[in-house]
């Protein structure tokens, strides 16, 4: 298992459109992605879950994967995040 700390900086925090990006983004690999946030921890390949978070700006969030592919589903979530000046 792998894990990666990210720093939210986008003004609106995770929302909607960020959201599907890194749904997306996730569903493309076949380990197990979770999104961690002030204790709770959602399942990244879930939109519903990961607008319950309720994730803004300044929030410090954990993604941890767990697969065949867990470096590479971490490498291509952090793009994501970083491409969309989400996180850093």
């Amino acid at each position: 298992m792998e894990k990666r700390e990210f720093h939210v900086v986008a003004e609106t925090g995770i929302h909607a459109r960020p959201a599907t990006l890194l749904v997306q983004t996730a569903s493309k690999f076949s380990s197990d992605i979770n999104l961690e946030y002030k204790g709770k921890s959602v399942n990244l390949k879930s939109i519903m879950g990961v607008m319950s978070l309720g994730v803004g700006q300044g929030a410090d969030v954990v993604i941890s994967a767990d697969g065949s592919d867990e470096s590479e589903a971490l490498a291509g979530i952090e793009e994501t995040m970083k491409k969309e000046g989400l996180a850093e």
